[in-house]
C-alpha cells in the first residue's frame, strides 16, 4: 500500500470517529476550559481596568473611564503612606528567609523518609502527614501565644523559624520524587566513602532542580501573599506590602479619608508582578518537576 493511499485511510477512519458524541464532548471540554479561565482570569482584568480609572472612583461605576490614568501606577509607587520600594524590600526579604531554608529542610526530610531504612520510619510520615489536616484555626492562636511568651513579636524570627521546621506537603513531594531514584545511586555513593548527608548534597540535591523549582514557587507565593502573620507579629515599620496595600492608598495622604480603590488596585497590580515574573523564569523547571514527580508507594 502507497503511502497516499494509507494517509487517506487514516483520514477516513479519523472522519469516521468524530460522531456526535465526539463534537459534544469537544464542545463540553472546550466550554469548561474557557468558564475556568474567565473564573481566574476576570479578578485580574477587573483589579487592571479598575487602576486604570481616576483616583476618586469608586467601586461602582463603568469599568473602563477615559481618559485611562496610567500615572496610577507611578502615584502608587511613590505614594508617601505607603512607600512602596521599603514594604517591597521588606516583602522580599522575608518570602526569601522562609522560603529557601524551608524548601532545603524539606527537601532534607523528604530524603530521609524515601532513602533511609529505619524502624518506624512510616509510622512517622503517616504521622506528618495527618498534621496537615488540622484546621489553621486550632494552631493559630497557640502560635501567636507561643511567639509573644518567647518575646519574638516585631522580629523576623519567626519566619525563619518556619524554614528550618520544613513543610509537611513539601516533605511529602520530595520524598515522592526520590523514591523513583534508582538504588544504584546510593550504593556507589557508599562505595565511594559518602554519608547519608554527603549522599544528599553531591548526588541527590543537584538532581533535583525541577522538583526545587516547583517547591520554591509554591512555598514563594504562599509567603509572599502572606497578610495574616505580617500583620500580627510585625511593627508598621517591619511589615509587608500586603498589610499595607489593604489600608494605605487614602483620597487624602496622611487623613483619614476613604481609601482610593483605584490607587489599591493599582499597588495590587505591583504587587503581583514579583511573583508572577519568577514563576515564568522558573516555569520550564516547574513543568519538568511537575512531570517527573510520581505518587508511588
Amino acid at each position: 500500500m502507497s503511502a497516499a493511499a494509507a494517509g487517506r485511510r487514516r483520514r477516513a477512519r479519523r472522519r469516521r470517529r468524530r460522531t456526535p458524541a465526539w463534537w459534544l464532548g469537544n464542545l463540553l471540554l472546550y466550554v469548561t476550559v474557557v468558564g475556568l479561565a474567565v473564573i481566574f482570569v476576570g479578578p485580574v482584568v477587573w483589579g487592571f481596568l479598575g487602576s486604570l480609572r481616576p483616583i476618586s472612583s469608586g467601586i461602582g461605576g463603568p469599568i473602563i473611564e477615559h481618559p485611562l490614568q496610567w500615572h496610577n501606577y507611578a502615584r502608587a509607587w511613590h505614594y508617601p503612606d505607603v512607600n512602596f520600594p521599603h514594604y517591597l524590600k521588606n516583602t522580599v526579604f522575608l518570602t526569601a528567609l522562609a522560603t529557601i531554608p524551608i524548601v532545603l529542610t524539606s527537601a532534607l526530610a523528604g530524603f530521609g523518609f524515601a532513602r533511609h531504612r529505619a524502624r518506624g520510619r512510616n509510622q512517622l510520615f503517616l504521622l506528618m502527614i495527618a498534621t496537615t489536616f488540622i484546621p489553621f484555626a486550632v494552631t493559630f492562636l497557640m502560635t501567636y501565644f507561643l511567639f509573644l511568651q518567647i518575646h519574638l513579636i516585631n522580629t523576623y524570627w519567626p519566619w525563619l523559624l518556619w524554614g528550618l521546621s520544613g513543610n509537611a506537603g513539601m516533605i511529602f513531594l520530595f520524598r515522592q520524587f526520590y523514591m523513583n531514584f534508582p538504588s544504584e545511586l546510593d550504593d556507589a555513593a557508599s562505595i565511594d566513602g559518602c554519608g547519608r548527608l554527603r549522599t544528599f548534597i553531591q548526588v541527590y540535591l543537584p538532581n533535583s532542580t525541577s522538583i526545587l523549582a516547583v517547591a520554591a514557587v509554591i512555598m514563594g507565593v504562599g509567603w509572599w501573599g502572606d497578610y495574616i502573620w505580617a500583620q500580627l507579629l510585625l511593627n508598621d515599620t517591619q511589615t509587608t506590602l500586603a498589610p499595607k496595600l489593604a489600608s494605605g492608598y487614602s483620597l487624602n495622604p496622611g487623613g483619614q479619608s476613604i481609601a482610593s480603590i483605584p490607587l489599591t488596585l493599582a499597588g495590587a497590580m505591583l504587587y503581583t508582578i514579583p511573583p508572577l515574573v519568577f514563576f515564568f523564569l522558573m516555569q520550564k523547571k516547574l513543568a519538568r518537576g511537575i512531570v517527573t514527580t510520581g505518587v508511588k508507594g
